[in-house]
């Protein structure tokens, strides 16, 4: 290679000729000289410099252990990635059990910003920017460890008037939702528990996406239509924590638990492009402004499905999302961590939406709201579900014990 000077490096070269040069003058210039360099040199890096970026980096450290797992209550971080995962044929109860044993020790020592043991690049955890990993479970490993499959843990009831399916997004024994708020993380993250248990299971599909990395207060959750996302949630940390996690009247060894729908929306801004603004808030039942109804009001304030224009017509359209995803009974709701997704560019774009709803039974809860959507809702004309899956949500893992370990026992 060249050195920038026109010379060639090499046995013959000038680099070897300049380190002579430089090793002579070293010694020419007396041992003082030497041993002070060499001080100096073992000083700076014995105190190296610290950065206060790194610092805030890897204090952001999730705990691990707990009732309930990481990534469902907090405030969801900017980046996340949705893995599934098929165990291989031929898998039994014991090849079940050593990958949740895997997955425990290596997601406990990902979030707290430690490489797992069989990690290469440990420098790649050392910044946990906020990581979460969840686990759930489909119905084939529920059956391979013993325990009683719920009733809900399977496929979506087909909505054939807009389902659009496709395998590459559908289905999967296992998930791993990776969440952090760094890419590299989430990516170090989910490349670590993947190869972890390559003899056990493959990979299915894998959806990444995004939020605002700015998000709070005055900034919202924005889906790619410029819509304000997730303004209305349950109060599961409180008051409805009954609709979000496995109570008593659920499996034993799912309680504390829940259960988590994944799918893929894929959305036509080209054709969203072409709808004026009174069109698209017209189809959301939401000014898209400030994420308030359309009745008035801000983003929180309830909208009023009752009200009329002059002409005696809802002014809340009766086909807006905003009308058909209002929940008819209590149990209506459940919690939404969505997520963006831009793949691709110009004719192989791929954009959309990674619908990601956590509750204590999606059949009772989602699915009659999903049934009004699929029925009638105007957004329906720019938005396409491509990918459905359905899991449960193993509960969390106490000292000494393994995720999954009450499904296991």
């Amino acid at each position: 290679m060249t050195d920038g000077s026109g010379t060639i490096d090499g046995p013959g070269g000038a680099r070897p000729r300049r380190r002579a040069v430089l090793l002579s003058g070293l010694a020419g210039a007396g041992a003082g000289v030497v041993t002070g360099a060499g001080a100096a040199v073992a000083r700076e890096r014995a105190t190296p410099a610290v950065d206060d970026r790194l610092v805030r980096a890897r204090a952001v450290a999730r705990g691990f252990r707990g009732t309930h797992q990481a990534g469902i209550l907090e405030a969801p971080p900017p980046y996340a990635s949705f893995v599934a995962l098929d165990l291989l044929p031929g898998t039994d109860r014991g090849a079940v059990q050593r990958l949740l044993t895997v997955w425990t020790d290596d997601v406990e020592r990902l979030v707290g910003g430690r490489g797992p043991l069989t990690d290469l690049e440990p420098e790649l955890a050392a910044v946990p920017a906020s990581l979460t990993v969840t686990v759930g479970v489909g119905p084939r490993v529920v059956r391979l460890a013993g325990a009683t499959v719920p009733s809900w843990l399977a496929p979506l009831p087909a909505f054939p008037e807009i389902d659009r399916l496709e395998d590459r997004w559908s289905g999967g024994d296992l998930l791993l939702q990776v969440c952090a708020a760094s890419p590299t993380t989430v990516a170090h993250a989910q490349r670590r528990l993947t190869a972890a248990v390559a003899d056990l299971a493959r990979v299915r599909w894998v959806q990444r996406g995004f939020r605002e990395p700015f998000e709070g207060p005055g900034l919202p959750m924005r889906n790619l239509l410029g819509q304000v996302d997730g303004t209305v949630q349950p109060d599961v940390a409180g008051l409805d924590a009954g609709l979000l996690w496995v109570g008593d009247d659920g499996p034993a060894w799912l309680r504390g638990g829940s259960s988590v729908v994944v799918r893929r929306i894929s959305m036509d801004l080209d054709a969203w492009d072409r709808a004026d603004r009174l069109s698209r808030e017209n189809a959301v039942g939401r000014r898209l402004d400030t994420g308030g109804p359309v009745t008035g009001g801000g983003v929180d304030v309830p909208a009023d499905l009752t009200a009329v224009d002059e002409l005696g017509f809802h002014r809340i359209d009766d086909a807006a999302h905003l009308r058909r995803a209002h929940a008819t009974a209590p149990h209506e709701r459940f919690l939404r961590r969505p997520y963006s997704y831009d793949d691709g560019t110009g004719a192989s774009s791929s954009t959309g939406l990674v619908f990601v709803a956590y509750q204590a039974d999606p059949v009772r809860q989602l699915v009659p709201v999903q049934r009004r959507l699929a029925e009638m809702d105007l957004l329906n004309l720019w938005t396409t579900p491509v990918g459905s899956a359905v899991f449960a949500v193993l509960p969390g893992a106490s000292p000494g014990e393994l995720l999954g370990q009450a499904m296991l026992a």
